[in-house]
């Protein structure tokens, strides 16, 4: 049996050869446009790849039912939105974290925290725009206004470190830095009201 999202399917599994022929059928499905899987149980128990292609080493044979759980994609959207406010924290908290090492004269172990950090940063930043680009509706200005501001710090911080000039690194964290991902919480206001406006859409 085939389930997905508490309602039959009428796939018969016998059809496929295995697990992956047999998802790529479901998921071709109109009804599920504009959804995202969140869980998929395969025997009653939940299955995920540990590696690439993994559901076609899953004969049909060896299946003997398949629940599939999914939500809209703008509630998924919505509900990173709510994490990534999280990360504006843990990147405030980061930045200050380096600042007071590089002045503690720590800059080995700051330099790995920096490291961290800019990591961090680099995957907000392409969450944010991969979600801007699905969901974004408007061009809002803080938006735009931040990531003007946050690009034009990255140059000079990358110039900072390349002079080796670790007090000034830190000031840079704590004075500018520090404020400028402040700001990145109306954008994800913004972006929040844009997900929103889409869902209703």
């Amino acid at each position: 049996m085939i389930v997905v999202d508490g309602r039959d399917t009428g796939i018969v599994i016998g059809n496929f050869e295995n697990l992956e022929e047999l998802l790529v059928k479901i998921m071709e499905d109109d009804s599920l446009e504009g959804r995202v899987v969140t869980d998929v149980f395969v025997n009653k128990e939940s299955f995920s790849e540990v590696y690439p292609h993994q559901a076609e080493d899953i004969e049909a044979s060896e299946i003997r039912s398949v629940e599939i759980t999914t939500v809209p994609a703008s509630e998924m959207a919505a509900s990173i939105v709510g994490e990534l406010f999280k990360v504006v924290r843990l990147m405030d908290l980061g930045a200050a974290k380096v600042a007071e090492l590089f002045r503690q004269a720590q800059d080995a172990e700051g330099l790995e925290v920096y490291r961290d950090l800019l990591d961090v940063i680099q995957d907000f930043m392409g969450m944010v725009g991969l979600l801007r680009e699905k969901f974004g509706t408007t061009d809002h200005p803080a938006f735009l206004a931040a990531a003007d501001e946050i690009s034009a710090l990255f140059s000079e911080m990358l110039e900072v470190v390349e002079n080796e000039d670790w007090v000034l690194l830190a000031d840079l964290l704590e004075y500018e830095f520090i404020p400028a991902v402040s700001r990145w919480k109306q954008v994800l206001a913004d972006l929040g009201e844009d997900i929103k406006v889409t869902a209703k859409g």
